[in-house]
Protein backbone atom coordinates (compact mmCIF):
# COMPACT_ATOMS: atom_id res chain seq x y z
CA UNK A 1 0.00 0.00 0.00
CA UNK A 2 1.15 3.50 -0.85
CA UNK A 3 0.92 5.19 2.13
CA UNK A 4 0.90 9.06 0.38
CA UNK A 5 -1.65 7.60 -1.91
CA UNK A 6 -3.68 6.36 1.39
CA UNK A 7 -3.09 9.48 2.84
CA UNK A 8 -5.00 11.06 0.47
CA UNK A 9 -7.87 8.96 -0.03
CA UNK A 10 -8.14 8.78 4.25
CA UNK A 11 -8.15 12.70 5.06
CA UNK A 12 -9.37 14.09 1.41
CA UNK A 13 -7.90 16.91 -0.97
CA UNK A 14 -8.40 19.70 1.53
CA UNK A 15 -4.99 18.15 4.13
CA UNK A 16 -3.20 17.20 0.71
CA UNK A 17 -3.71 21.58 -0.41
CA UNK A 18 -2.79 22.05 3.09
CA UNK A 19 0.36 20.46 3.32
CA UNK A 20 1.26 21.88 -0.56
CA UNK A 21 0.58 25.38 0.33
CA UNK A 22 2.72 24.78 3.64
CA UNK A 23 5.55 23.47 1.52
CA UNK A 24 4.98 25.78 -1.26
CA UNK A 25 5.34 28.77 1.58
CA UNK A 26 8.93 27.45 2.82
CA UNK A 27 10.74 25.18 -0.06
CA UNK A 28 13.21 23.86 0.31
CA UNK A 29 15.44 21.10 -2.24
CA UNK A 30 15.74 17.72 -1.38
CA UNK A 31 18.67 17.03 -3.67
CA UNK A 32 20.60 20.34 -2.67
CA UNK A 33 20.57 19.33 0.84
CA UNK A 34 22.62 16.49 0.46
CA UNK A 35 25.25 18.36 -1.59
CA UNK A 36 27.39 18.43 2.32
CA UNK A 37 26.86 14.88 2.83
CA UNK A 38 28.53 14.27 -0.60
CA UNK A 39 31.46 17.22 -0.30
CA UNK A 40 32.05 15.36 3.31
CA UNK A 41 32.71 12.10 1.36
CA UNK A 42 34.92 13.19 -1.67
CA UNK A 43 37.80 11.05 -2.55
CA UNK A 44 41.58 11.94 -1.83
CA UNK A 45 42.36 11.71 -6.04
CA UNK A 46 40.66 14.73 -7.50
CA UNK A 47 41.45 15.11 -10.78
CA UNK A 48 37.80 14.08 -12.52
CA UNK A 49 34.60 14.05 -11.00
CA UNK A 50 31.45 13.02 -13.59
CA UNK A 51 27.84 14.03 -11.93
CA UNK A 52 25.36 12.36 -14.20
CA UNK A 53 22.07 14.04 -14.40
CA UNK A 54 23.30 17.36 -13.63
CA UNK A 55 20.45 18.87 -13.58
CA UNK A 56 20.39 22.94 -12.90
CA UNK A 57 24.13 22.77 -12.39
CA UNK A 58 24.32 23.54 -8.43
CA UNK A 59 26.30 20.37 -7.84
CA UNK A 60 28.57 21.01 -10.53
CA UNK A 61 29.61 24.40 -9.50
CA UNK A 62 29.56 22.84 -5.77
CA UNK A 63 32.40 20.18 -7.21
CA UNK A 64 34.35 22.73 -9.79
CA UNK A 65 35.81 24.23 -5.97
CA UNK A 66 37.33 21.24 -5.38
CA UNK A 67 38.29 19.06 -8.72
CA UNK A 68 40.53 19.85 -11.62
CA UNK A 69 37.77 18.67 -13.93
CA UNK A 70 33.72 18.45 -13.73
CA UNK A 71 31.83 16.93 -15.91
CA UNK A 72 28.24 17.13 -16.56
CA UNK A 73 25.80 14.28 -18.39
CA UNK A 74 21.87 15.23 -18.32
CA UNK A 75 19.65 13.90 -21.50
CA UNK A 76 17.31 16.80 -21.02
CA UNK A 77 18.27 19.65 -23.41
CA UNK A 78 16.96 22.21 -21.48
CA UNK A 79 18.37 20.61 -18.06
CA UNK A 80 22.33 21.65 -19.92
CA UNK A 81 20.94 24.58 -21.00
CA UNK A 82 20.45 25.61 -17.49
CA UNK A 83 23.91 23.97 -16.07
CA UNK A 84 26.15 25.26 -18.69
CA UNK A 85 24.16 29.29 -17.22
CA UNK A 86 24.95 28.18 -13.76
CA UNK A 87 28.31 27.07 -14.56
CA UNK A 88 29.05 30.45 -16.85
CA UNK A 89 32.58 31.39 -16.10
CA UNK A 90 33.82 28.07 -14.55
CA UNK A 91 36.59 26.99 -16.47
CA UNK A 92 36.57 23.85 -14.76
CA UNK A 93 33.43 22.71 -15.98
CA UNK A 94 31.92 20.52 -19.19
CA UNK A 95 28.20 19.67 -20.02
CA UNK A 96 27.11 17.39 -22.45
CA UNK A 97 24.54 14.79 -23.36
CA UNK A 98 26.58 11.74 -23.66
CA UNK A 99 25.38 8.55 -22.51
CA UNK A 100 27.46 6.91 -19.40
CA UNK A 101 28.21 3.89 -21.78
CA UNK A 102 30.57 6.42 -23.76
CA UNK A 103 32.75 8.02 -20.69
CA UNK A 104 36.15 6.66 -20.78
CA UNK A 105 37.25 5.27 -17.58
CA UNK A 106 39.56 7.57 -14.99
CA UNK A 107 37.10 9.10 -12.87
CA UNK A 108 37.64 9.90 -9.09
CA UNK A 109 34.27 10.21 -8.23
CA UNK A 110 30.93 10.15 -9.96
CA UNK A 111 28.19 11.70 -8.36
CA UNK A 112 24.00 10.72 -9.13
CA UNK A 113 21.08 13.11 -7.00
CA UNK A 114 17.64 11.41 -7.77
CA UNK A 115 18.94 10.22 -11.00
CA UNK A 116 19.58 6.49 -10.18
CA UNK A 117 15.97 4.99 -10.53
CA UNK A 118 15.46 6.80 -14.29
CA UNK A 119 18.38 4.17 -15.20
CA UNK A 120 18.32 0.72 -15.66
CA UNK A 121 19.81 0.09 -12.50
CA UNK A 122 22.06 -3.05 -13.07
CA UNK A 123 23.74 -1.13 -16.06
CA UNK A 124 24.30 1.78 -14.34
CA UNK A 125 25.92 0.45 -11.69
CA UNK A 126 28.04 -1.74 -13.90
CA UNK A 127 29.13 1.48 -15.92
CA UNK A 128 29.85 3.08 -12.43
CA UNK A 129 32.33 0.43 -11.65
CA UNK A 130 34.13 0.58 -14.72
CA UNK A 131 34.67 4.43 -15.15
CA UNK A 132 35.92 5.12 -11.83
CA UNK A 133 39.92 4.66 -11.07
CA UNK A 134 40.70 2.01 -8.25
CA UNK A 135 39.85 4.17 -5.03
CA UNK A 136 37.43 6.44 -7.08
CA UNK A 137 34.20 6.93 -5.29
CA UNK A 138 30.26 6.81 -6.03
CA UNK A 139 28.09 8.70 -4.01
CA UNK A 140 24.58 8.49 -5.18
CA UNK A 141 21.34 9.99 -3.23
CA UNK A 142 18.29 8.02 -4.59
CA UNK A 143 14.55 7.27 -4.40
CA UNK A 144 12.65 4.23 -4.35
CA UNK A 145 9.49 2.55 -4.33
CA UNK A 146 8.62 2.13 -0.49
CA UNK A 147 7.13 -1.75 -0.41
CA UNK A 148 8.10 -3.15 3.63
CA UNK A 149 6.86 -1.33 6.93
CA UNK A 150 10.01 0.35 7.23
CA UNK A 151 9.85 2.03 3.83
CA UNK A 152 6.43 3.23 4.40
CA UNK A 153 7.13 4.08 7.98
CA UNK A 154 10.11 6.47 6.44
CA UNK A 155 7.40 8.01 4.04
CA UNK A 156 5.28 8.92 7.05
CA UNK A 157 8.94 10.08 8.85
CA UNK A 158 9.15 12.42 5.65
CA UNK A 159 5.79 13.90 5.57
CA UNK A 160 5.63 14.75 8.72
CA UNK A 161 8.84 16.31 8.80
CA UNK A 162 8.90 18.08 5.46
CA UNK A 163 7.14 21.55 6.16
CA UNK A 164 9.13 21.88 9.27
CA UNK A 165 12.55 21.33 7.40
CA UNK A 166 11.29 23.86 5.07
CA UNK A 167 10.58 26.00 7.85
CA UNK A 168 13.96 25.71 9.55
CA UNK A 169 15.99 25.85 6.09
CA UNK A 170 13.70 28.59 4.64
CA UNK A 171 12.00 30.73 7.79
CA UNK A 172 10.95 33.22 5.33
CA UNK A 173 8.35 32.88 2.74
CA UNK A 174 8.78 32.60 -0.25
CA UNK A 175 8.30 35.01 -3.21
CA UNK A 176 5.52 34.26 -5.78
CA UNK A 177 7.15 33.09 -8.66
CA UNK A 178 10.48 32.92 -6.79
CA UNK A 179 10.49 28.97 -6.95
CA UNK A 180 12.73 27.56 -10.24
CA UNK A 181 11.28 25.53 -12.41
CA UNK A 182 11.55 21.70 -11.75
CA UNK A 183 13.59 18.95 -13.13
CA UNK A 184 11.84 15.87 -15.11
CA UNK A 185 10.83 13.78 -12.77
CA UNK A 186 9.84 10.18 -12.69
CA UNK A 187 8.36 8.09 -9.94
CA UNK A 188 10.98 4.77 -8.66
CA UNK A 189 9.65 1.67 -9.73
CA UNK A 190 12.85 -0.36 -7.70
CA UNK A 191 12.52 -0.72 -4.07
CA UNK A 192 15.21 -0.34 -1.86
CA UNK A 193 15.60 -4.11 -1.15
CA UNK A 194 15.88 -4.38 -4.82
CA UNK A 195 18.65 -1.60 -5.03
CA UNK A 196 20.27 -3.43 -1.94
CA UNK A 197 20.32 -6.65 -3.82
CA UNK A 198 22.17 -5.33 -6.91
CA UNK A 199 24.61 -3.13 -4.98
CA UNK A 200 25.66 -6.61 -3.46
CA UNK A 201 26.21 -8.24 -6.61
CA UNK A 202 27.67 -4.89 -8.59
CA UNK A 203 29.42 -2.89 -5.35
CA UNK A 204 30.21 -5.34 -2.61
CA UNK A 205 30.47 -3.41 0.75
CA UNK A 206 28.47 -0.15 -0.67
CA UNK A 207 26.67 1.57 2.12
CA UNK A 208 23.46 2.30 2.23
CA UNK A 209 21.22 4.60 4.30
CA UNK A 210 17.16 5.84 3.96
CA UNK A 211 16.88 9.61 5.32
CA UNK A 212 14.08 11.76 5.69
CA UNK A 213 13.19 13.39 2.36
CA UNK A 214 12.26 10.20 0.54
CA UNK A 215 15.88 9.74 0.09
CA UNK A 216 18.69 6.72 0.27
CA UNK A 217 22.17 7.32 -0.13
CA UNK A 218 24.73 4.78 -1.53
CA UNK A 219 28.49 5.06 -0.70
CA UNK A 220 31.19 2.78 -2.37
CA UNK A 221 34.42 3.73 -3.20
CA UNK A 222 36.23 1.25 -6.02
CA UNK A 223 38.74 -1.12 -4.18
CA UNK A 224 42.39 -0.79 -5.32
CA UNK A 225 43.83 -3.24 -7.27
Amino acid sequence: MDIRAAARDRFGGRAADVMRRLNERHPWSHNEAFHAWIVTRLPDRRAEALDVGCGRGELLAVLAERFEHVRGLDVDAGMRQASRTRCAGLTNVTVDGADLAEVPAGVDLVTMVAVLHHLDLGSALEQVRRVLNPGGRFLCVGLARPESAADHAWDVASMVTNPIIGYVRHPWAAAAGSVPPPIPVRDPEVTLAEVRAVLDEAMPGARVRRHLGFRHTIDWTKPEE
